[in-house]
C-alpha cells in the first residue's frame, strides 16, 4: 500500500463527470421552428423538444426507461424524432419514429436479433427513410424503405455481398461498395435498369482513407475523400462520366476527414482535417462570413452540428478542453448567437485541466500527436516533480485522440496523474502511410510506440517510472493486457476494459455483418486461415503469455457484447486464476461493447479509482452510493480492492 497524496485542488464528484449531461446534442427542425436534444428523464436519457424561441418549455418526447438514448435525428416531416435503440448492448439496433402530434412512439424495425441501418433520409420524401437490415442474411443489409408515419416497409434491393450503399435525394441507388479477398474495395455503379458495372477499385492501402461522401446537386458529380496518388487524404470532385478529379482542399499534415455539405443544393461549403487541433477550410465564400463571427462567439473548437433546411438556422457547439460544451443557436441573417446551455453545468467554474498537445518522436521516426494533462494546479508543461501517471489508450485501432473535453483525462488528473494518450500508428487522420504501418502490428510496432511515450514521459520527468498505470477500452484494453504480458515492467497496473486477450477467438466471435469486412481484418490484424497466420495470432495474443502478468491487473466486460465477447475477459481471468495470479472482474449483465448506463459506468470508475488509490497511492473518492442502480457483478478478486466487498453488501441491500 502506497501513502496518498496531498494536493489543494478540491475532488471533483465521480457522479458530476460520469453522470448524465444536463443537456446535450442541440438539433433544430428542418423549418427551424422547434429544437430538439437529450436531457435525463427520471435518470434516463431521453429526447426532449421545445420552441425554437423557449428551449426551457421543453418537454420530453421519448419514454426509455432503462439505457438511454444517444442517437437522433429530426425526419424532414418537421413533426417526427427519429432514434436507434438496442437492446442491453447488443447492438441490434432498432429504428423507432415519434410523432411529436399525438406522442405515439413507432418500432419501424420490429423483427428481433435483426442490425438496422439508416441508409438514407431525403427532404424530397419527407414521410420515408431508407434503411438497412439483415434480417434475411446476418451478414449482409437488404435495403428497405419505410413509411416512418405506418412503418409499411418496401424491399428496394436484396444485398448480394454489398458492405454499403449510396442514394441521391430521389432514394435512387446510385453505387454500392464491396471488398475484394485481396482487402481492396471496390465501388459499383447501379444502371437505371438495375444492372451494376464497375466504377472504381480502392487498393487496400487506401481503403481506410478514401470514401464517397455525397453527390452534387446535378447527380453527374461526386464529392469523396480520396488518397489515391497522395499520403494525406483530400476532399475531391469526380465526375462520374469521366472519373476526373478536382482538388477542393488538402491538408500536408492530416487528412480531410469531413465536409459541411448545403443540405439542398448539395454544394460543399468547408472542410475540415485535425492534426493536434481541429482545422476548418472555408470553400464557399457565402459561409465566409458566418465562419469569422462565429470565431469571435466562444473559446473552442467549432463545429455546426444541425442546419435548417434553408440553411438560414444552424445548431453550433463549441467544444473546450477545461469545462463544459456550449450549445447557441446561430442565426446567419443577423450574424447573431443565442446561448442555449452547457451540458454539464456543474463543471462551470470548477478546477480544470488543460489538455495540450505534445508531439512525440517513434523509435523509428514517425510523429505521434498526442495530448497530455497535468494536474489543475500544475501550471507549466512540466510538473515539480514527477507524477504517477495513467498512459490512456483509445479503442479502434482505427479511430484517434483529439482535443477537447476529455472526462477520463479530468477525473485522472483530478485524483493527481498525469494522463497521456498517443495517436499510435494505426491510428486515423494522419495519412494512409502512418494507418498502413499498422498493418499486422497488434501487439508489436503499436506497442512500441505506447512505450516510446511512456519513455518520453520519465524522461522529461513528467512520469514517475514505478508508478505508470496502461488503460483502455476496446483496442485500448487488448494494449493494457499486450502492456502486462509483453512489457510487464513498465507499469505498476493495468485496467482493460472490454480488451481482446486471443486474437484467434476474437476473429472467430465478430458479429455476422463483420463478415464481408474479414479480408481487410486478415490484412491488417492476421490471417487466421492457415497455421501460419494463427501461430503469428497466438503469439500477438496476451492469453499467450499469461503467466508473465506480475502486477495488480482489473477487468471490466460487458456480458453482452457483440465485439468483444465475454469469453475474451472470462478465460483471462481463468488463467490468472488457475496460476493464482490476482486479478479483478467487474462484469455487468446488461452492457455490451462499453457501459452505456450511468449507474454501471459510474460503479465501474468507482471500483477503478479505488483500484488505483489501492495499488497507485492516488487520492479516492470512497464508493459510497456510487453502486446504486447499477446491475454490477464482480465474479473474481473483489476482496483485492479495499471497500468493494462492503460496497456491493450494500447495493445488494438496497
Amino acid at each position: 500500500m502506497i501513502t496518498t497524496m496531498t494536493t489543494t485542488t478540491p475532488l471533483i464528484p465521480r457522479k458530476t463527470l460520469f453522470g448524465n449531461p444536463d443537456k446535450a446534442s442541440l438539433t433544430i427542425s428542418p423549418d427551424a421552428s422547434r429544437i430538439a436534444f437529450l436531457a435525463p428523464l427520471k435518470g434516463v436519457l431521453n429526447v426532449w423538444v421545445g420552441p425554437a424561441g423557449d428551449p426551457d418549455t421543453a418537454k420530453p418526447v421519448t419514454k426509455d426507461a432503462k439505457r438511454g438514448i444517444r442517437q437522433f435525428f429530426w425526419a424532414f416531416t418537421n413533426r417526427h424524432i427519429l432514434y436507434v435503440q438496442d437492446k442491453n448492448g447488443d447492438e441490434n439496433w432498432h429504428v423507432y419514429a415519434v410523432d411529436l402530434t399525438t406522442r405515439t412512439i413507432l418500432d419501424l424495425t420490429p423483427i428481433k436479433g435483426v442490425n438496422a441501418q439508416v441508409e438514407g433520409v431525403s427532404h424530397k420524401h419527407p414521410s420515408e427513410i431508407i434503411v438497412g437490415l439483415n434480417d434475411r442474411n446476418p451478414q449482409l443489409h437488404d435495403v428497405y424503405r419505410v413509411n416512418i408515419e405506418t412503418g409499411e416497409r418496401s424491399l428496394m434491393l436484396q444485398n448480394d455481398g454489398f458492405v454499403g450503399f449510396m442514394l441521391d435525394d430521389d432514394y435512387t441507388i446510385r453505387s454500392g461498395m464491396r471488398m475484394m479477398p485481396d482487402g481492396s474495395g471496390e465501388i459499383l455503379e447501379r444502371t437505371p435498369d438495375g444492372y451494376w458495372t464497375d466504377f472504381l477499385l480502392i487498393p487496400a492501402d487506401d481503403l481506410m482513407t478514401t470514401q464517397p461522401l455525397d453527390f452534387d446537386k446535378s447527380g453527374k458529380f461526386m464529392y469523396m475523400i480520396d488518397s489515391r496518388k497522395r499520403n494525406t487524404a483530400a476532399l475531391v470532385r469526380m465526375s462520374l462520366a469521366t472519373k476526373r478529379t478536382t482538388l477542393l482542399a488538402e491538408d500536408p499534415d492530416a487528412d480531410i476527414d469531413g465536409a459541411m455539405v448545403h443540405p439542398t443544393e448539395h454544394t460543399v461549403q468547408a472542410a475540415r482535417s485535425n492534426y493536434e487541433r481541429t482545422r476548418w477550410q472555408v470553400l464557399d465564400p457565402a459561409v465566409q462570413a458566418d465562419f469569422d463571427a462565429l470565431a469571435k462567439v466562444a473559446d473552442g473548437e467549432m463545429s455546426v452540428i444541425s442546419r435548417s433546411l434553408d440553411d438560414r438556422r444552424w445548431a453550433v457547439a463549441f467544444v473546450m478542453d477545461d469545462g463544459p460544451v456550449r450549445y447557441y443557436l446561430w442565426d446567419r441573417d443577423t450574424k447573431t448567437a443565442r446561448f442555449v446551455f452547457t451540458n454539464r453545468q456543474e463543471l462551470e467554474g470548477v478546477p480544470l485541466s488543460k489538455l495540450r498537445p505534445v508531439v512525440i518522436p517513434s523509435r523509428d521516426g514517425l510523429k505521434l500527436v498526442s495530448y497530455l494533462t497535468l494536474p489543475p494546479e500544475v501550471k507549466t508543461r512540466k510538473p515539480a516533480e514527477p507524477l504517477p501517471m495513467v498512459l490512456y489508450v483509445h479503442g479502434g485501432p482505427w479511430w484517434r485522440d483529439s482535443w477537447g473535453f476529455n472526462t477520463i483525462h479530468q477525473w485522472l488528473a483530478n485524483r493527481g496523474f498525469a494522463v497521456l494518450s498517443v495517436n499510435f500508428r494505426g491510428s486515423t487522420g494522419f495519412g494512409k502511410a502512418f494507418i498502413n504501418a499498422a498493418n499486422r502490428e497488434w501487439g508489436g510496432k503499436m506497442h512500441d510506440d505506447l512505450i516510446d511515450a511512456v519513455k518520453w514521459a520519465i524522461k522529461r520527468k513528467v512520469a514517475d517510472p514505478k508508478r505508470v498505470v496502461i488503460m483502455g477500452g476496446s483496442y485500448g484494453g487488448y494494449s493494457t493486457l499486450v502492456g502486462m504480458t509483453f512489457t510487464p515492467e513498465v507499469f505498476a497496473a493495468g485496467v482493460d476494459i472490454v480488451g481482446v486477450s486471443n486474437l484467434l477467438t476474437f476473429m472467430k466471435t465478430i458479429p455476422p455483418y463483420w463478415a464481408p469486412m474479414m479480408a481487410m481484418m486478415k490484412l491488417r490484424v492476421g490471417d487466421d486461415s492457415t497455421e501460419e497466420g494463427r501461430e503469428f495470432l497466438r503469439s500477438r495474443s496476451p492469453i499467450t503469455y499469461v503467466d508473465r502478468i506480475c502486477r495488480p491487473l482489473l477487468i471490466g466486460q460487458g456480458a453482452n457484447d457483440p465485439r468483444v465477447n465475454q469469453a475474451e475477459s472470462d478465460q483471462i481471468v481463468e488463467a490468472m486464476r488457475k496460476k493464482h495470479t490476482p486479478v479483478t472482474y467487474v462484469l455487468y449483465p446488461d452492457e455490451g461493447h462499453g457501459f452505456a448506463r450511468p449507474a454501471n459506468n459510474l460503479s465501474f470508475f468507482a471500483v477503478t479509482e479505488a483500484f488505483l488509490a489501492h495499488h497507485i497511492g492516488t487520492r479516492c473518492e470512497p464508493i459510497g452510493e456510487d453502486f446504486e442502480g447499477s446491475s454490477i457483478q464482480v465474479p473474481a478478486g473483489a476482496s483485492d480492492i479495499k471497500g468493494l466487498e462492503a460496497a456491493l453488501k450494500r447495493a445488494e441491500g438496497t
